[in-house]
Order: C-alpha cells, then sequence, then structure tokens
C-alpha cells in the first residue's frame, strides 16, 4: 500500500480481516480516530497501561507514545504489535484486529449528571447513582465505562454498574461503584465533600468489554473488587435477554466485607438458573469466620476448570488479576486468546508507572 503525503486528512487505516477503514488525523492516535468514527477497536485504559488495544501491524509505519512494558514488550514490538492508544500513523496502515464489529458502536456524547445518591456499600465503597438529563438517554453496551470531566481537564473512568434496559424504570439512572483511594483526587471529593444533586460532567460510552452474544460458549466471570460492577451490568443483560449460557461468577476480595453486593448475587441466582457464584477471599482474619473459598481469585477459577478450551472469560477489576488471569488461563487451560474479554482498572497510579 502507497504511503499518503501528510496532510489535513492524515492517512487511510485499513482493519483485517473486516476489511474496514477509517481515516486517522496526524496528530491524534489510531485508537481516539476510531473511536470517533465508530469503529469498533478493542480498547480499555486508553493510556498505554493496559494493553487491550494491542493488535498486529500488518504493513505501514507508526510511532508510539509513551506505555508500559507490561501493555507492550520491547519483544511483541519487534514482532510487529502496537498499541493503537498511543500509534501515530506515519504512513497508510494496515492492522489485524478480531474484535472489529459492523455495528457495535454508539456515539460518545459529553452531558451533565446529577447526584441523584450515595450510598455506602462498604468501608471503601460508595455506589453513586447519577440522574441523566431527561430525553437523553445515553446509550452504552452493558459492561462499558463513563469518564468525569473534572473541573481541570482531568479525567476519571469508571464502569456502568448497571444494565441499559434500567435506565427505562422511573428514577434510575447510571449506577457506578466507586473505591476509595485516599489522596485520589476525585474519590476524597466523592467520599468526603460530594452531596446529593451535585452537578458532573460525564463522556460516553467507552470500552470494548460487553458480553459477546454470537456465542453459545459457557462463561466464566471473573471480578476483584470494584471489578464486580461492569459484571454487575453483564447479569442484569443477561437476565433481561434472556441468555441462558452457563456461567460462573468469581468475585474476589482481600476481606468478606469486600465482596459489598455479595447479598445482591445471592438473591439473584434464582433469576439466573444458569448461573454459578463461587466468592473467593485472600486475606480473611479469624473473626471473618469466613468458610469460603481462599487464596488468589483467578487461580481458583483454574482449581475448577482446568480446561478452558472451549469458554469464554470476561474479568474485570485490578491488574494484577486480570494479567495473571489471561497468561495463565492461555498457558495452564487452553483458553483461546481471542475468548478472553477484559477490562483492567488502571488507576492515575498505574497509568504514571514507567
Amino acid at each position: 500500500m502507497t504511503s499518503a503525503a501528510p496532510h489535513e486528512a492524515g492517512f487511510s487505516i485499513t482493519v483485517e480481516p473486516s476489511g474496514r477503514r477509517f481515516a486517522v488525523h496526524a496528530d491524534e492516535t489510531i485508537l481516539a480516530a476510531g473511536i470517533r468514527q465508530g469503529i469498533g477497536l478493542p480498547y480499555g485504559c486508553k493510556d498505554g497501561a493496559c494493553g487491550s488495544c494491542k493488535c498486529r501491524k500488518l504493513s505501514g509505519e507508526v510511532t508510539l507514545g509513551p506505555h508500559q512494558s507490561k501493555a507492550l514488550s520491547a519483544e511483541e514490538r519487534l514482532a510487529g504489535l502496537v498499541l493503537t492508544c498511543c500509534a501515530f500513523a506515519q504512513s497508510d496502515v494496515v492492522l489485524e484486529s478480531r474484535q472489529v464489529t459492523e455495528a457495535n458502536a454508539y456515539p460518545i456524547r459529553k452531558m451533565p449528571a446529577r447526584v441523584a445518591a450515595l450510598v455506602k456499600k462498604s468501608h471503601d465503597v460508595v455506589m453513586l447513582r447519577l440522574q441523566l438529563p431527561a430525553g437523553e438517554p445515553l446509550q452504552f453496551h452493558a459492561g462499558q465505562y463513563v469518564e468525569f470531566i473534572l473541573r481541570d481537564g482531568a479525567r476519571r473512568s469508571y464502569s456502568m454498574a448497571n444494565a441499559p434496559h434500567t435506565l427505562g424504570e422511573p428514577g434510575t439512572g447510571i449506577e457506578l461503584h466507586i473505591r476509595h483511594l485516599p489522596g485520589g483526587k476525585f474519590t476524597d471529593h466523592v467520599f468526603g465533600a460530594m452531596k446529593e444533586k451535585e452537578i458532573l460532567r460525564i463522556e460516553g460510552p467507552y470500552g470494548s468489554f460487553f458480553l459477546r452474544e454470537d456465542s453459545d460458549k459457557p462463561i466464566v466471570l471473573l471480578a476483584s473488587g470494584t471489578g464486580f460492577a461492569p459484571i454487575k451490568a453483564l447479569l442484569e443483560h443477561m437476565k433481561f435477554k434472556a441468555i441462558d449460557r452457563p456461567a460462573t461468577l468469581y468475585w474476589g476480595g482481600r476481606r468478606p466485607e469486600d465482596l459489598y453486593m455479595d447479598d445482591w448475587v445471592r438473591e439473584h441466582q434464582a433469576e439466573l438458573p444458569n448461573l454459578r457464584y463461587v466468592p473467593v477471599v485472600s486475606n480473611a482474619v479469624p473473626e471473618d469466620n469466613w468458610t469460603g473459598r481462599t487464596g488468589f481469585v483467578h487461580r481458583a477459577v483454574l482449581e475448577d476448570f482446568p480446561d478452558l478450551s472451549g469458554y469464554q472469560v470476561y474479568a474485570c477489576g485490578a491488574p494484577i488479576v486480570v494479567d495473571s488471569a489471561k497468561r495463565d488461563y492461555m498457558a495452564e487451560a487452553g483458553l483461546p486468546e481471542e475468548e478472553f474479554f477484559a477490562d483492567a482498572f488502571t488507576t492515575e497510579a498505574d497509568k504514571a508507572q514507567p
């Protein structure tokens, strides 16, 4: 493919095997251009920290902005892999990305959102309900996230914990689960000064984490901490759509209190007869009286499913859990790489690492 000269229109990006094509400006990343034009490229953090947008460059030249080696190693770069979230095209480029679909991208919109409720779910997690403008429903896939735009222009990302169909219920806005990170610019405000009726600015939906409904494979859902939020949205969506694929939810926390909506899962199991629930605690103390599974939550899956070759896995939460799960499930249990879908909850500290 011949290279175009740099100009206002930039270059052409082609995604195989779908053949989708879109233009990229010289000053924007390939991912930003794809999002802007509704191309369903896979991604997570948009900051070079999680690796979700990694794909193979078949031809063309790109320069890569700052990123973490755990998201893209030097060996992977040499092998022709790139991160679209920090890749700037220097010519026309052809990428290989299996996850592009024809019509999965909803328009990304900025809107005001009013704090409708703040409900403490544990010592360090609140459920935040946001009321959206009347007559302006936010279209999104269960599992996607929104970004808060702070006064100084900084952004913070949180997954929606409810499925889109619930927005049609009276008084229901979007639900977010927010963990307090002491010293965090946004979460200190949420846990300190935030009051009902406060107006915030959000933008979304973002993310490529949602249920692939063109498969009938059984599902493993893996959550650590507030990684439960998008998993909860998936469960609500599956119930609403009467999706009866066998599913097993593994939810891990350090202490039992970290499983802050354990009662919600148990109440909804009756409505999801094909759902099995396995809570896992890694650092229980005697006064917890914990009698359930212990250890690392991603390893509990391997104890129960030594062969994952016929499964899909949806994993959310701390990057170390998501990264370890992907590595071990592929290496030890034969999970096909293309059947691992993840949203690693990278913090600002994660993104700031070299």
